[in-house]
């Protein structure tokens, strides 16, 4: 069992920046594919970006591309996203994700075996 949590959310003005970090306890997700997605209100939980077990691999989605960073650090069971750029349109719940299997491609949320319980990020006009 892999526990999932996300630090780092709160509000922040449009152009601003915000890291969010999330620490899986227990166990390590060394092997693991991690990544992140969202939720905004009264929408479906989307993907945003994702990164293979050693690091090598990331993936976004279109409309994060050149603002967000993904990155890990296995020796600190740790993963992050470094937000730039803000845009209110990225206000949502970020949760955290973990998936067994590497695939070489995005995340989809049927892929997940592990979730956070998220972190709120609001981002004022």
């Amino acid at each position: 069992q892999v526990q999932l949590v996300e630090s780092g959310g709160g509000l922040v003005q449009a152009g601003g920046s915000l890291r969010l970090s999330c620490a899986a306890s227990e166990r390590s997700f060394s092997g693991f594919m991690v990544g992140w997605f969202r939720q905004a209100p009264g929408k479906e939980r989307e993907f945003v970006a994702s990164i293979n077990w050693i690091g090598s691999d990331t993936y976004y989605t279109d409309s994060v591309k050149g603002r967000f960073t993904i990155s890990r650090d296995n020796a600190k069971n740790t993963l992050y996203v470094q937000m730039n750029d803000l845009k209110p349109e990225d206000t949502a719940v970020y949760y955290c994700a973990a998936a067994i299997v590497n695939y070489r491609r995005i995340m989809r949320v049927d892929d997940v075996n592990y979730w956070g319980k998220g972190t709120l990020v609001t981002v004022s006009s």
